[in-house]
C-alpha cells in the first residue's frame, strides 16, 4: 500500500514542500530511503523503526521504501522522522489513509518514540501556510515558534503515540496560540544612563541608531568603546512584524531560537576576533546563516577590529554594501539577509596610547603604521562615522548624576525614523544609509553655502566618490534628528567631521 505525508526541508532561509511517500510491499525485508537524503535522513530508518516499535505498533517484516519528492533537491535533517513513521502506519493500515490529510508533520523521532525538537520549523510554518494547508505537527518545543504564523492550526506533540491517536481522531490536541505577550519588548539589561562623559561618542551612536550608519570608535584602553557599543541596540527601534518574523526565522534555521520568542529587540551580535571568515559569513556543505546573518536588522561589533584576520574583514565589504551575503555551493547557491548596523572599535596603536594624555605612547612610527594598516583603506572608507573616545578624566567618572537614558534618546532616533520611513515609502529603503547614490541626489539637495563647504572638504581631506555620498547621508540623519526639511551648511560640517579622524590616522 502507498501513503503520502506532507512535510517541509529547509535550504538556506527557505523551506520547501517535501512529500513523504511510503511504499509497503512484499518481498525481502528492508528499509530504503530515496530522495537525495543525507546522512541524518538516512539513520532515520533505524529511529523510526525503534520509535513505532516502542510507541506499540507493528514495523512489518516487509520491503519499505520512503521517497522524498522532489528527489533532486538534497534533504538533510532529522525533522522527516516524525512523517515518516506516520506515512508507515499509514501504508500498513493502522493509521486510517485520510488522517494525515491537510496536515503538514515535523520532528525527530527518539527511540523510545519521544519527539525532539529540530530547526527551521518557521519556515516550514509558512511554507504548509502558502500551501494552503490547514495544520501543522511539530514538536511541542517548537509549537509556538510555527504559531507565529496566523491562519495555521499548530499542534505540539511530545510522543509518536500522542500523534498518532491525535491523528486518528482518538485524542484531542488543543492547538497553540500565542496569547499575545511573546516577543514583547524585554527591558534592556544595559542603558546609556550608565555611561558617564563621552557626549561626542553618544551623539555619534545616536546619529547612526537614527540613519542605519556604520561606526568606527578609535580610543585607549578603558575609555568606554565597549561599554558605548553594546548600548547602541537599546535605541534602536523594535522589530516591526515584517522585520521580526525575518529575524525570527534566521534564529530557527541556525538553532539559536530561544523556546520559540519572536524577536521583537534589534539582535546584538560580537563575534570574537579568532572568528572565521565562514562562522562571520555563513557556511558549511548545507549553508548555515553566520554572523552578519544573525546581526540582521540589528548591531554586529566588532572589537579589536585589527586583531581580525585580514581575509575575514574584506569579507565583509559585500554584505556592507548590498545587505545581504551570497554562498556558493556545488549543489546551490543561497542568500541570506544582512542588513546590520556595523560598529568596530580598535586602539589608535598596539600600546593602545597613542595620543592619551595621561599614558605615553611606546609605539615606533612603523609599528603605528603596521597595526593601523592591518585594516585596509576601503573598509575603512565604510565606516560612516569615525569617532574618537578619549580616557575619561577623574571627575567625569566621579560624577553621581546619569546620563541621558537609552528611552530618551530612542525617542528622538525613532522620530527621525519615522520621517525617513515616509520619505522611503513604497521603496526597499528603511533608513538613509541605505540609499543609493541616485536617491541621495535628490533628497540631500545643498544650497551654494553646503557645496563650497563641501567641496572644501573634498579637497582637504581626498575623500572618495563613496566618502561624499556617506557624508551626504549622514548630514540628510543629522537633519532629520532636528526635522529639518533642508541639509544646512551647519547638518554638513558635523557630517565632515566624523571623516576627519580617518584622515588623521593616516
Amino acid at each position: 500500500m502507498l501513503a503520502q505525508v506532507l512535510s517541509a526541508s529547509v535550504f538556506g532561509l527557505e523551506a520547501y514542500p517535501v512529500a513523504v511517500q511510503v511504499d509497503v510491499a512484499t518481498g525481502l525485508p528492508g528499509f530504503t530511503i530515496v530522495g537525495l537524503p543525507d546522512a541524518a535522513v538516512q539513520e532515520a530508518k533505524e529511529r523510526v523503526r525503534a520509535a513505532i516499535k516502542n510507541a506499540n505498533y507493528e514495523v512489518p517484516a516487509r520491503r519499505i521504501t520512503v521517497n522524498l519528492a522532489p528527489a533532486d533537491v538534497r534533504k538533510e535533517g532529522p525533522g522527516f522522522d516524525l512523517p515518516m513513521a506516520v506515512g508507515i502506519l499509514v501504508a500498513t493500515g493502522q493509521l486510517p489513509p485520510e488522517a494525515s490529510h491537510g496536515t503538514a508533520l515535523m520532528g525527530e523521532l527518539g527511540l523510545d518514540g519521544s519527539v525532539r525538537p529540530v530547526t527551521g520549523v518557521l519556515s516550514a510554518a509558512l511554507v504548509a501556510s502558502r500551501m494552503g494547508l490547514r495544520r501543522i505537527l511539530v514538536p511541542a518545543e517548537n509549537a509556538l515558534e510555527a504559531a507565529i504564523v496566523p491562519d495555521l492550526e499548530v499542534y505540539g506533540v511530545s510522543h509518536l503515540l500522542e500523534a498518532v491517536r491525535f491523528l486518528a481522531g482518538e485524542f484531542a490536541l488543543p492547538s497553540v496560540q500565542r496569547n499575545g505577550t511573546e516577543g514583547e519588548d524585554p527591558t534592556d539589561e544595559v542603558d546609556f544612563a550608565e555611561i558617564r562623559g563621552q557626549e561626542h561618542a553618544r551623539r555619534a551612536l545616536e546619529i547612526a541608531a537614527a540613519g542605519g550608519h556604520n561606526v568606527l570608535l578609535v580610543g585607549p584602553p578603558g575609555s568606554g568603546k565597549t561599554m558605548l557599543a553594546r548600548r547602541l541596540s537599546t535605541i534602536l527601534p523594535s522589530l516591526d512584524w515584517e522585520e521580526a518574523v525575518e529575524v525570527t526565522r534566521i534564529y530557527s534555521v541556525a538553532g539559536a531560537l530561544r523556546q520559540g520568542t519572536l524577536i521583537r529587540r534589534p539582535p546584538f551580535r560580537a563575534p570574537h576576533h579568532t572568528a572565521s571568515a565562514a562562522a562571520l559569513l555563513g557556511g558549511g556543505t548545507v549553508p548555515r546563516p553566520g554572523e552578519v546573518s544573525l546581526a540582521h536588522r540589528g548591531v554586529l561589533f566588532l572589537d579589536e577590529l585589527p586583531e581580525f584576520h585580514r581575509d575575514v574583514l574584506e569579507a565583509l565589504r559585500q554584505p556592507i554594501e548590498e545587505g545581504q551575503v551570497t554562498l556558493a555551493r556545488a549543489a546551490a547557491t543561497v542568500t541570506f539577509p544582512a542588513t546590520f548596523l556595523l560598529v568596530c572599535a580598535m586602539n589608535p596603536c598596539p600600546c593602545g596610547h597613542l595620543g592619551d594624555r595621561v599614558r605615553e605612547c611606546t609605539c615606533t612610527p612603523t609599528q603605528v603604521r603596521r597595526y593601523q594598516a592591518k585594516v585596509s583603506g576601503p573598509l575603512l572608507d565604510r565606516m560612516d562615522l569615525h569617532v574618537e573616545v578619549p580616557r575619561l578624566p577623574p571627575h567625569v567618572l566621579l560624577e553621581e548624576q546619569p546620563g541621558e537614558s537609552s528611552v530618551v534618546i530612542r525617542e528622538r532616533v525613532l522620530r527621525a525614523r519615522r520621517i525617513q520611513g515616509e520619505r522611503f515609502k513604497g521603496t526597499p529603503y528603511r533608513t538613509n544609509a541605505q540609499m543609493p547614490s541616485r536617491v541621495v541626489r535628490r533628497v540631500c539637495g545643498l544650497d551654494e553655502a553646503g557645496k563650497a563647504l563641501l567641496r572644501t572638504a573634498i579637497e582637504r581631506l581626498g575623500l572618495t566618490a563613496r566618502a561624499y555620498d556617506r557624508i551626504l547621508r549622514v548630514a540628510r540623519t543629522i537633519a532629520d534628528l532636528e526635522a529639518s526639511e533642508r541639509i544646512t551648511p551647519v547638518h554638513l560640517a558635523e557630517a565632515i567631521q566624523y571623516r576627519v579622524l580617518d584622515r588623521r590616522a593616516r
